[in-house]
């Protein structure tokens, strides 16, 4: 744990007391606050007090007598609506922020060197994060992971010196992050994504680029798309270390791609170049720049090239991102849940071919229209929860069913693709969507599919990435 001891003290309000919220509670008791905790579930305000805080109803407190509010990362802060949270806080003139910035302040004030990751971007996040975690580990360096990656921040052991925090930031957190300032920041990409929290693109693309524009160090960005190119230009110009990935071209300065070979760039000339051969847990374009930028984190970190590279050969891929989750005859089933959005499943459809496509969800801007060159590798499509109706519209005469629950999706496409003559045929849970509709999360809608798969008679189970 870290304790929160910059609010030693004072009277904090917690609102949202899911893990993260809990943690936060945890770690400012530890350091001496006075925890004023609250969540609109009733089943929430239990387990706080059970956990022996003060729960206490925060529309009914002195909001002037509050240093803070820590707001969870999921509770809106401006789109829709500011929670009425929210609009107290600011009532009161009471700061708004959340549990990175708790872990900022604490480092700033007690290991202001130590070296901090922060990892944000659309789509990769989570395995740009595991990626550099396990090359820092399998190097014997002490590293820490968690964030939006699903371990609240504030349980990870205390920055100190030679100990590397790998921090993943979904855009929610940086918006309750207003000193954030790691040692290494990168963006890997932006696409349209989280627009009813942030009300449009430039607000999005704008809270991301908090995380570069307080990087102290050096700042690493894809440079794919429009809006992070613009980025790395807006950085450099700012006199930030900049280094650039890219899968489409060249680059003056940081890596790009030459087939299955990343190339490392200085001043226009190739110094460094290894294969991504054979790594079955970076297979695809959308992983050649997750393995770019941890490779560019990992030497901004001071490691070794070949450390590097030889640390990635033993990375295992993470949950829930391409998950071979088992094999019955000749179907393979897959669990990427944490492909929330169109781009993020986009990877998953290039990947394989005679798919048996689970997709739906909570629809995200722009649903699955852009997925459409992919739809011809679909041979049926098992639609479920309420973007259903609107998937199917866009489908149109692809064979699709609404299947409306992931276990009859599951039963459905299981019993589809068993009587497919295809070699390769491919039961692969890309859902394109948020889970909130019928799941609290990616990971437990993960679960829920590998259980289903799991329980299906004549199933050899795998374990690991494609």
């Amino acid at each position: 744990m870290i304790p929160a001891t910059t609010f030693k003290g004072a009277s904090v309000a917690v609102f949202g007391l899911g893990g993260s919220g809990l943690a936060t509670a945890h770690a400012l008791r530890e350091g001496g606050a006075r925890v004023l905790a609250w969540d609109d579930q009733e089943g929430a305000r239990q387990k706080a007090a059970q956990a022996g805080f003060e729960v206490v109803d925060l529309r009914e407190v002195d909001w002037v007598s509050l240093a803070a509010l820590i707001l969870a990362p999921g509770v809106p802060l401006t789109h829709p609506a500011p929670h009425w949270t929210v609009g107290r806080a600011r009532a009161a003139g009471v700061e708004i922020i959340g549990d990175i910035e708790l872990f900022c302040r604490e480092r700033q004030a007690h290991a202001p060197t130590a070296p901090f990751v922060a990892i944000t971007g659309t789509n990769g996040k989570s395995t740009t994060t595991a990626l550099i975690t396990h090359v820092l580990k399998a190097t014997g360096r002490d590293a820490q992971m968690g964030g939006n990656i699903g371990t609240a921040i504030l349980s990870l052991a205390p920055p100190a010196p030679g100990r590397f925090h790998v921090i993943e930031c979904s855009s929610f957190q940086i918006d309750l992050t207003p000193s954030l300032n790691p040692s290494v920041g990168l963006c890997l990409n932006l696409t349209a994504d989280h627009l009813d929290r942030h009300g449009t693109m430039e607000a999005y693309a704008g809270v991301k680029e908090a995380l570069i524009a307080g990087t102290t160090g050096t700042a690493i960005l894809g440079v794919d798309d429009r809006w992070t190119a613009a980025m790395a230009d807006r950085a450099e110009r700012a006199g930030k270390q900049v280094m650039r990935l890219s899968t489409r071209g060249p680059v003056a300065d940081g890596l790009c791609l030459e087939g299955q070979d990343v190339l490392r760039v200085r001043a226009g000339a190739v110094v460094g170049r290894f294969s991504l051969a054979g790594i079955g847990a970076l297979r695809g374009v959308h992983n050649a720049q997750n393995a770019m930028a941890a490779f560019a984190a990992c030497e901004a970190l001071g490691l070794s090239a070949d450390e590097i590279v030889q640390a990635m050969r033993s990375f295992p891929g993470l949950a829930h991102r391409m998950e071979q989750v088992g094999r019955r005859a000749h179907v393979l089933f897959v669990n990427d849940s944490k492909a929330t959005n169109a781009d993020s499943t986009e990877k998953a459809l290039a990947s394989f071919t005679d798919i048996y496509w689970i997709a739906g969800g909570k629809p995200k801007e722009g649903g699955i229209a852009s997925l459409a060159p992919y739809f011809p590798r679909i041979r049926k499509s098992y639609l479920i929860g309420s973007s259903a109706a609107e998937f199917s519209a866009t489908l149109g005469t692809w064979p699709h069913v609404i299947a409306e629950t992931l276990d009859r999706a599951v039963a459905l496409a299981a019993e589809d693709a068993s009587k497919d003559g295809a070699r390769d045929a491919v039961v692969l849970l890309s859902p394109a969507c948020a889970s909130y509709d019928q799941f609290p999360n990616f990971e437990v809608r993960g679960a829920a599919f590998r259980d289903l798969v799991l329980a299906l008679p004549g199933l050899s189970p795998l374990g690991g990435t494609p």
